[in-house]
């Protein structure tokens, strides 16, 4: 597993436009992909799992990926949060 922290930059916090965007790039990968926040984990390539973490500016966020593609699918997400969120 590889797994990395960051915390959130974008004012809104990770709300429906980058969120919706932050799914499409975990769903590239085979890998499983969650987002831990506070003790609790969604996944990320379903939307509302993600929302439902209420994900605000300041709050840091654990990306855990696994699988045959975890490094490719990690390294593409803490990218995608440094350009979006």
């Amino acid at each position: 597993m590889r797994e990395f922290t960051y915390t959130i930059t974008d004012p809104e916090g990770i709300h429906a436009r980058p969120a919706g965007e932050l799914v499409k790039k975990a769903k590239e990968f085979t890998a499983a992909v969650f987002i831990v926040k506070d003790g609790k984990k969604a996944d990320a390539k379903k939307l509302f799992g993600l929302m439902g973490l209420g994900v605000k500016q300041g709050m840091e966020i654990t990306v855990q990926a696994e699988g045959e593609d975890e490094e490719a699918a990690a390294a593409a997400l803490e990218a995608f949060l440094h350009e979006n969120l």
